[in-house]
C-alpha cells in the first residue's frame, strides 16, 4: 500500500533521519532509508547508482520539462554531545521545533521535497525527479557524478539548502589552496647548515593579504575574499629547523572563477614579495586535495574546488519560484529572492552544467553545522505546503 503524501509523515521521516548518523562517506544506512521511504511513497525508478547517490521519479500527468529536487544524504560532525542542550541524534521535538544534526541541514528539507514529489504524483505537468546525494559537505562528488552520469537530465533544480522561506539564486564558490614551502632541514643549533622554510612564511602571508585588498565584486554576491587559515610545519620538533610548510587558504570566489587563474594570481604576488629564492628555498602554489570515497566503494582524487553561481533574478524560473512560494514573514507578494552566504551544490548543476537552479527550503542559516541546529515545524509545514505549487509553476515556465 502507497504511504499517504502528508505533512505529519514528513515530520516523521525527518525525525528517523536525523537519527540515523550519516558523516561524508558513510551515508550507507541514511540512503537505505531514503530508498525505503521513495519506494514506499510510490515513487518510480528507485535506485542507487555507483556513488551511493539515491534517486526517484514522480511520474506526471504530461510532458512538461522535469525539475529535480535535491538535497543531500551526509551532514557534518555533532561535535561534542554535552554541548547540545537536546541530544543531537534524538530527531525531537520540543519547544516547536525538530531538533539534531540535520534538522535543517539537510534532513528535513530532504523529507519535504520527497514527499512534495510523492504528493504530485499522476498531477504535476511535467515529472519530478527527486536525488539524494553524497559528499556534498565535502565538495558535491555526488553531485557532479549524478550530472556526468547522464542518468538525470532536469530541465531545473531546486536546492532544499536553508533558505528561511526565500528564494536563493547563488552563491559563491570556494578554493582551498595551499602555499607549500620547502627547505632543508638541520639541527637548530646550527642553522647555517640548515635553509628555513619558515623564512618564506612571511612573504606567503603578505601576499595572501595582498591578493584579498583586490577585492572582485558581485553586486548580488559582494566581495571575493581569502585569508590563511592554518601553518602546518614539519617536522614538528623544536630544535629542528623545518624543511616543509604548508600555508592553507580558504578563498571565496565569483562564479566564473577558475582555479587555474586563482594559482596564477597569487604565484604573481608572491613572487612580486619574494623575488630570487635563496638556493635550496622552493614553494609551489596549489589546489588542496583529498582522496574520497564514497560508502559505494567509488574513490576519487579530488580537488577542494566548489564553483560559484549566480542566476538572474528575471530568469522565469526565479520569477515563477518567488512568487509560488510567496512571502511567508511579510504578507503577500512574490518571496524574498537572494543569494546563500554559503556554498552548494548549485555550483556543479548550475555553474557548470548550465541548469537553472534555484533553493527554496525553511531553516535559518545561522544554525547550520551548530550545537543549536533545529527546524521550526511550522515553518517546514508552511514550505511543505508551498513546494508542489513551486514545483508545478517552474515546470509550467519551463514549457512556456
Amino acid at each position: 500500500m502507497t504511504r499517504s503524501a502528508s505533512f505529519e509523515g514528513a515530520l516523521a521521516f525527518a525525525a528517523d533521519l536525523i537519527r540515523i548518523p550519516g558523516l561524508p562517506g558513510r551515508e550507507a544506512d541514511v540512503a537505505a532509508r531514503v530508498r525505503q521511504e521513495m519506494e514506499a511513497l510510490g515513487l518510480a525508478d528507485v535506485r542507487i547508482d555507483d556513488a551511493g547517490n539515491v534517486t526517484g521519479i514522480a511520474r506526471g500527468r504530461g510532458d512538461a520539462p522535469p525539475v529535480m529536487v535535491n538535497s543531500h544524504l551526509d551532514v557534518v560532525a555533532e561535535g561534542e554531545h554535552s554541548d547540545w542542550e537536546v541530544p543531537p541524534f534524538s530527531g525531537e521535538v520540543r519547544d516547536g521545533c525538530l531538533h539534531g544534526r540535520g534538522a535543517m541541514d539537510i534532513k528535513g528539507p530532504l523529507a519535504i521535497q520527497t514527499y512534495a514529489a510523492a504528493a504530485l504524483i499522476g498531477s504535476a505537468p511535467g515529472d519530478v525527479i527527486v536525488a539524494h546525494t553524497v559528499l556534498e559537505e565535502r565538495g558535491g562528488l555526488g553531485m557532479r557524478h549524478l550530472l556526468e552520469s547522464g542518468s538525470v537530465d532536469p530541465a531545473a533544480v531546486v536546492l532544499g539548502e536553508a533558505t528561511h522561506g526565500d528564494v536563493c539564486i547563488g552563491h559563491r564558490g570556494r578554493a582551498e589552496v595551499e602555499v607549500v614551502i620547502e627547505g632543508i632541514a638541520g639541527h637548530a643549533s646550527v642553522p647555517e647548515r640548515a635553509i628555513n622554510a619558515l623564512d618564506l612564511l612571511g612573504d606567503v602571508l603578505a601576499a595572501v593579504r595582498d591578493v584579498a585588498l583586490e577585492r572582485p565584486t558581485d553586486p548580488v554576491l559582494g566581495e571575493e575574499s581569502l585569508v590563511a587559515t592554518m601553518v602546518d610545519v614539519l617536522p614538528e620538533t623544536r630544535n629542528v629547523i623545518p624543511d616543509h610548510v604548508v600555508v592553507a587558504v580558504d578563498w571565496r570566489v565569483l562564479p566564473g572563477t577558475e582555479g587555474p587563474s586563482l594559482l596564477a594570481r597569487l604565484r604573481s604576488h608572491i613572487h612580486a614579495r619574494v623575488g630570487t629564492l635563496p638556493s635550496g628555498l622552493t614553494y609551489e602554489v596549489r589546489l588542496a586535495t583529498e582522496r574520497q570515497r564514497t560508502y559505494t566503494g567509488l574513490e576519487e582524487d579530488v580537488g577542494l574546488f566548489s564553483p560559484g553561481f549566480l542566476m538572474d533574478a528575471e530568469h522565469p524560473v526565479v520569477r515563477a519560484a518567488a512568487r509560488a512560494a510567496g512571502r511567508r514573514f511579510e504578507g503577500t507578494g512574490a518571496a524574498t529572492v537572494r543569494p546563500w552566504r554559503f556554498a552548494t551544490d548549485g555550483g556543479w548543476s548550475c555553474g557548470v552544467h548550465g541548469i537553472p537552479t534555484i533553493g527554496f527550503a525553511p531553516g535559518e542559516e545561522r544554525y547550520a553545522h551548530s550545537n543549536r541546529e533545529r527546524l521550526d515545524v511550522e515553518e517546514a509545514r508552511w514550505a511543505f505546503q508551498r513546494y508542489p505549487e513551486v514545483i508545478t509553476a517552474i515546470q509550467r515556465a519551463l514549457a512556456g
